[in-house]
């Protein structure tokens, strides 16, 4: 079941590289309502490390994990080829390594903006590894970019300040084979569109659409 809404969210825009941006967001609004209605919730945050986000779910009584999925997903000892001798990765390596939790551990998953950054043939596998680690009736919430988005937009660490508002700050770090003095930010892979989300999302019980003004549609679903 698919259902679409228009978002409040918007960004306040600061002239300064890395500087911290604010945003509101539907999806973080949604899920602060089951965080603040239950006690002793697992969340998973799959986005770059934020203590912020750890003292925030901790400090309500929820348990609290993090990976930085994306800088694992950049480690070459992934890269392999495939039959052809074509350059892949190896996603049973990397989930062999990643998220290894028991199954329907979690109530809830933040994606953030992963998929769009990550390898896209990693994408699925590491979505359904979400699928599996969700107890039913868990949340997951992903932010994807709309195709307005250009592709030198910049990957953002997002830390929960409020019941629906979320602060950002730039991700830049040394890509793998590059001197540690040359951090960027990721670059962003793909845009996915609608149809693209339905079907990653496509085992999962509901999903829900919020479309903000800043070019990121927000992803709800239920697993």
């Amino acid at each position: 079941m698919m259902k679409l809404f228009r978002s409040s969210s918007n960004e306040t825009a600061a002239p300064a590289a890395r500087t911290k941006l604010t945003r509101r967001s539907s999806g973080i609004g949604e899920i602060s309502r089951v965080l603040n209605s239950q006690e002793g919730l697992y969340v998973l945050d799959v986005g770059a490390t934020s203590a912020n986000n750890i003292q925030f779910f901790t400090s309500h009584g929820h348990k609290n994990y993090s990976e930085d999925l994306l800088r694992a997903s950049l480690d070459p000892a992934l890269r392999a080829q495939d039959s052809t001798g074509k350059p892949t990765v190896d996603s049973k390596k990397f989930l062999d390594e990643n998220l290894v939790y028991r199954n329907e551990q979690f109530d809830i998953v933040l994606s953030w903006n992963l998929a769009d950054y990550m390898e896209e043939s990693l994408v699925k596998p590491t979505i359904d590894r979400f699928w599996s680690v969700l107890k039913p009736g868990g949340l997951l919430l992903a932010f994807f970019h709309t195709r307005d988005a250009g592709p030198e937009s910049a990957c953002y660490r997002y830390h929960v300040t409020g019941t629906d508002m979320l602060e950002m700050q730039e991700v830049r770090f040394a890509l793998p084979g590059r001197p540690a003095s040359e951090k960027q930010s990721p670059r962003l892979q793909r845009v996915f569109n609608n149809r693209h989300i339905e079907n990653l999302f496509r085992d999962f019980a509901s999903i829900k659409f919020f479309l903000a003004r800043d070019n990121i549609r927000e992803v709800l679903v239920v697993r």
